[in-house]
C-alpha cells in the first residue's frame, strides 16, 4: 500500500513539474520565431505591459496568432503558417512566461544569448 502511493506521488509531481511554463523555454522560442521579424529583440518585448502580454496570449496565444494572421505587412505573411500550427499553441505558455517575465513593467531585462 506504500509502494502504491509513493508511486501515485511521484507521478503527480513529474506530472507538475512538466506542465509548468519555463521562461528560458520561452526566450528560445521567441529567439527562434519572433527575431526574424521583430529584430529589436529586448526592446520589443519591453513594448507592452503584463497585461497586455497575457491578454494577447491568453487562451494558448489565440489573439497574438489573430493579430498575425489577420496582418497585411508583408514580414506576418512568413509567420502565418507557424502560427496556425500546434506547434505554436504548445509553446504560447512558454512565451507568454517569457514576455511577461520581461514586459516593460517588469522591470527585468533578458540576457543575450
Amino acid at each position: 500500500m506504500n509502494k502504491f502511493f509513493m508511486f501515485l506521488f511521484s507521478i503527480l509531481v513529474l506530472t507538475s513539474l512538466s506542465s509548468s511554463a519555463a521562461i528560458y523555454k520561452g526566450q528560445r522560442e521567441f529567439v527562434k520565431k519572433c527575431v526574424k521579424c521583430h529584430k529589436a529583440g529586448q526592446a520589443f518585448v519591453a513594448t507592452k505591459k503584463k497585461r497586455t502580454w497575457k491578454k494577447l496570449l491568453a487562451k494558448k496565444g489565440k489573439q497574438l496568432a489573430q493579430l498575425h494572421i489577420n496582418s497585411t505587412k508583408k514580414k506576418a505573411k512568413k509567420s502565418k503558417k507557424y502560427f496556425k500550427k500546434r506547434k505554436f499553441k504548445k509553446k504560447a505558455k512558454h512565451l507568454k512566461q517569457f514576455l511577461m517575465e520581461y514586459a516593460s513593467d517588469s522591470g527585468n531585462v533578458p540576457a543575450c544569448n
